[in-house]
Order: structure tokens, then sequence, then C-alpha cells
């Protein structure tokens, strides 16, 4: 394969997919706390991060996703997804919904959504900077806008790490390569799911998510008051709580 992944523990299997302003590194302080719990962790890159190269053909997240559980020898796995990511697990859990168990989308994305003001800003203040090379002020800028004010410097230190690699990575790939679009509903998701939003992030996430709450069929959305963008990474001890929480009550 090549999707790079790790798997640690032992028990049912919780499927981890990263942000894309960071890589599976991000669920490191996740993972302790899931294998003592009893569950076998089981995290991937997407395509041009961490490890994973970028794609040399048209590819699908979520198949990438499907394959990695079937290398893992996991029929049905509990998912949990942050932001980009988050919409990489809607669409996993809509077209396979027989291997998704449980469903945890953290500040998720979701396909179609027009951005508010504040994300449209920063998505062209990140281009222009890209553009002109700076990717360390491109890199300052995601960090200083996904981390929200509980985030200490080395995790905002290791944020900056992991997004500017992607970076690094993803400019150095100048093919052009499509991600394979496949029609999907979340309605079709039959998985329990939270969604969680926090308070101190931009307010499109909230939106989203109070959103999805109404469309999927058996959704709750849980407002952090607390939490930015990267909650796992911010009070990774509340926030492992909450999983841990979810995960019991959705059978994980």
């Amino acid at each position: 394969m090549t999707i790079a992944y790790d798997v640690a523990g032992s028990g049912p299997t919780v499927l981890l997919i990263h942000s894309t302003v960071c890589d599976r590194r991000m669920w490191d302080p996740q993972v302790p706390a899931l294998v003592g719990a009893g569950y076998r962790a089981v995290r991937a890159d997407l395509r041009g991060f961490g490890e994973t190269p970028m794609p040399d053909r048209p590819y699908d997240n979520a198949r990438d996703m499907l394959d990695v559980l079937d290398d893992a020898g996991a029929d049905r796995a509990a998912v949990v997804a942050a932001s980009g990511g988050g919409r990489v697990g809607q669409e996993l859990a809509a077209r396979w919904p027989a291997r998704v168990s449980a469903l945890m989308l953290v500040n998720t994305a979701v396909d179609g959504h027009e951005p508010g003001e504040e994300l449209r800003a920063f998505d062209e203040r990140e281009e222009a900077l890209l553009e002109a090379g700076d990717v360390d002020a491109a890199t300052a800028l995601n960090v200083a806008t996904w981390l929200g004010p509980h985030a200490d410097e080395a995790t905002r230190a290791w944020v900056a790490r992991m997004q500017r690699h992607a970076f690094e990575v993803q400019l150095a790939d100048s093919a052009e390569v499509e991600r394979v679009r496949v029609a999907y509903d979340v309605s079709a998701v039959t998985a329990p799911t939270l969604l969680v939003s926090g308070a101190h992030d931009l307010p499109d996430f909230t939106r989203i998510a109070a959103g999805l709450a109404a469309r999927l069929p058996h959704a709750r959305h849980v407002p952090l008051d607390w939490a930015g963008h990267l909650p796992s990474l911010e009070r990774p001890e509340a926030f492992n709580a909450l999983l841990l929480d979810f995960l019991r009550g959705g059978d994980g």
C-alpha cells in the first residue's frame, strides 16, 4: 500500500483520520488512551501528508481509508475524523455504512460548504503567501488560526512542524492529479454520530456541525466552550474523556 498507517493495541478498531492542518501524528495524545481503554487504534496519513506520498494517479481518499481497514484486518471500525479528514470520514461512513460502527467528527469540513467571511479571508491569505513562496508565514498563519487558547507553545510548534511538512511535500510535486469524486448522501450514514465544534474556531465549523446534526439520522452536536479547531491537541485529557465516553455508548 502507498498509504502510511500504524496500529496500536488490541480490541475493537478505531480509525483516526487527521486534519489537513496536520498528519496522523496529531493523534499522539489519543493512542495511549485508546489502547489503555481496550481499543485498537489505526491511524493513517492521507495522500500528501506525513509519510504518504502525493498521488500519481486519480485518487479516492475514502477508498484509501477503506483499504487501510482491509489491510489492517478490520471488518468494522469506529471512525474519528477531524477537519478536512472529517469529510473523508463522512464519505467512508456513507458509502460503506456497514463498515462504520460509530462516527465522531471534530470541527469537520463538509462538501458543498460556502465559506463565511473569515474562512474565505484565511484561504485567500494562505494562497497569497504560498504563491509568494513564504512557507514560514503560511505555516504561522495556520498555527494562529487553527489552535485555540489552551494550546501551549509545544503544541503550537508540533502543529507547525506537521503543517510545514505537508506544504513542503505538496509544493514539491507539480503534477495535478484529480481526486475521484463519488456522489454520496450523508443521510446514508447509519452509525451513531457525535459532532464536536469549538467556540474559539471559525464560525463555519459550528454551522457545519449543526447542519450535519440535522441531516444525519443518529447524530448529536456537542459544542466545546474551551476549544479551537484542534481540541484533541489543545486539551487532550478533556478530549479523550469525551472520545472514550462516546465510543462506549456508540459501540465502537
